[in-house]
This record gives C-alpha cells, sequence and structure tokens, in this order.
C-alpha cells in the first residue's frame, strides 16, 4: 500500500478511534477550578470583563506554532528523503539554518530570555 494513502485513511481512522476510546475511559469529574477560564494561574477579578496577562505568553505560543509548522514542512520532505535525493536535503538544511538565525535573533533582541526557556 502507497505511504500517502495510508496516511490518508488509517491516520484519520486511528485518531476517531482514540478520541473515542478517550472519551468512554477517561473519568468526567469537572470541578470549578477546571471549569474556570483563568486554570492557567490568573485570578479572576469580579466584575472585569477583561483580563491582563504577560506578553510572554504570546510569544511562547507564536514560537510554539513557528516550530510545530517546521514539524509539519519537514514530515513529508523526511518520508520521501530517497525520492528527492541531495535537492531535497540541501532544502531542508537551508530551512534549519534560516529558522535557527531567526531564533538567535530572537534571543538576542530581547524578545524571549533564557530564563523562559530554561536553559
Amino acid at each position: 500500500m502507497n505511504n500517502l494513502i495510508m496516511l490518508f485513511f488509517f491516520v484519520p481512522f486511528l485518531s476517531f478511534a482514540l478520541l473515542g476510546l478517550n472519551f468512554l475511559v477517561a473519568s468526567h469529574k469537572p470541578d470549578d477550578n477546571k471549569l474556570s477560564s483563568y486554570e492557567c494561574g490568573f485570578s479572576e477579578i469580579r466584575g472585569q470583563t477583561r483580563s491582563q496577562f504577560q506578553i510572554h505568553f504570546y510569544i511562547v505560543c507564536m514560537l510554539f506554532l513557528v516550530f510545530d509548522l517546521e514539524i509539519l514542512l519537514l514530515f513529508p520532505l523526511a518520508v520521501t528523503i530517497f525520492k528527492v535525493s541531495f535537492f531535497g536535503f540541501s532544502v531542508a538544511l537551508l530551512f534549519f539554518f534560516v529558522l535557527t538565525i531567526g531564533f538567535i535573533l530572537e534571543i538576542g533582541s530581547g524578545a524571549i530570555k533564557l530564563q523562559y526557556l530554561n536553559i
């Protein structure tokens, strides 16, 4: 069976099967803290519709999206590396190089601090 056909049929089937299994087996015991929209650690202020948050959370989210998309773009290359040969490999190395330079520039400009990355 072709790998691409297997990805289009097997992966959705597996994801729905695991979601159904989670729905059947997992315990459902919500409490006040889990139902709160401030589960991330901020205390709710009564009567206020907006909440303040640190920009650090937004930056970490953006970094997660960038590196998540990196995996999304490189996974098809990893599956078909034998077909794309040296050209595809060099494009992947260039892609990693540009991401690394961007990450170094973010750290250097102070957009993210190393203490947030536990380094």
